[in-house]
């Protein structure tokens, strides 16, 4: 008889516990890994941003430079965005957009903004800086006085600060924006018809005008002195301040903390701003030194002051309808 067959039983094989201790593995760090991503993508919804607009001169840009913003809004959960401006009134069609939270204008550009939306808020102002703006002329003009401005072709930009500057000065000389023909230009573009003798005269603001004194062809006709105050206005929309406010506050605090550091420190500030401006730092210490500090909420003599603007601006037709300055200044606590 033969014998019964054998059988042989075989080990399990050990691959398959090992692609199952691998899958389980990477399960696990593909588990952790969304976790986290979660995670992440949760902070980011939580994070808040400012956004900031800043011009190439003034307190804005140095304190983007010197970075004292960003570790007081992070305590409060927020992060900063900035976005560069060539002046005032593109800056507030921004603010008015919605595209950006905060930024800093002269006495007009608010005024135009404010005739095309209710959206800003006044947060504070700088004292007023007078010489801190000119009517500038080519040293060799015949024109002597305002007065001689009669029919001459004058250079501003549109809707700034100088442009009210213009108007003052003409009305002290018994002329109107009539009797001129103006030439509506940005900084850079005035400064070059200026140069080359394409207009006869440009009405223009720090650091440009003190650049433009320094080239060695031009000659103030006249400053703002006893024409116009010539704030700098801080400015926020409403919505941003009222669902905003310690985070505002604390960028009204850092602009104010730069500020007095400019203030003792001209020529430090002035080398700082070189790079961003593209001047030269003994030019702009020059403007720096004709500026004011000391950054404050709007008190009611400087609200009247901005509402004489906008009534003026108003009366000319410039502006299509009347401005209530009071109305839009940032309440206490708010």
């Amino acid at each position: 008889m033969s014998a019964p067959p054998r059988t042989t039983t075989l080990a399990p094989s050990p691959l398959p516990r090992l692609w199952l201790a691998l899958a389980a593995l990477i399960f696990a760090s593909l588990t952790l890994a969304a976790h986290a991503q979660e995670g992440r993508q949760e902070g980011k919804a939580t994070e808040k941003v400012v956004r900031i607009g800043y011009q190439k001169y003034g307190t804005l840009v140095l304190l983007k430079g010197r970075g004292t913003l960003e570790p007081k809004l992070k305590a409060l959960g927020y992060r900063v965005q900035w976005s560069e401006f060539p002046s005032g009134p593109p800056l507030l069609e921004a603010l008015n957009a919605g595209a950006i939270d905060f930024g800093s204008a002269g006495e007009t550009p608010p005024i135009f903004a404010q005739a095309a939306s209710d959206a800003l808020t006044y947060v504070a102002h700088e004292p007023a800086a007078p010489k801190g703006e000119a009517i500038l002329v080519p040293k060799a003009s015949p024109v002597q006085s305002v007065a001689d401005l009669r029919g001459k072709k004058v250079a501003l930009n549109k809707g700034s600060n100088v442009h009210y500057l213009l108007v003052r000065a003409l009305d002290q000389a018994g002329l109107s924006l009539s009797d001129i023909t103006p030439v509506y230009l940005a900084p850079a573009d005035g400064r070059a018809a200026f140069e080359r003798g394409a207009v006869d005269a440009w009405v223009i603001w720090d650091p440009f005008f003190a650049a433009a004194e320094a080239g060695g062809n031009a000659r103030v006709l006249t400053d703002g002195t006893g024409l116009v105050p010539n704030h700098q206005f801080y400015l926020s929309s409403r919505d941003f301040s009222a669902r905003n406010g310690p985070a505002l506050d604390a960028v009204v605090a850092a602009v104010a903390e730069v500020d007095a550091w400019a203030k003792d420190s001209t020529d430090a500030a002035a080398r700082e701003l070189s790079p961003s401006v593209g001047i030269p730092a003994p030019i702009l210490a020059s403007a720096l030194r004709r500026r004011t500090y000391g950054i404050r909420p709007l008190d009611a003599a400087v609200t009247a002051e901005q509402q004489r603007i906008a009534d003026t601006f108003h009366g000319l037709g410039l502006v299509p309808k009347a401005i209530d300055i009071a109305g839009a200044v940032r309440k206490p606590g708010s």
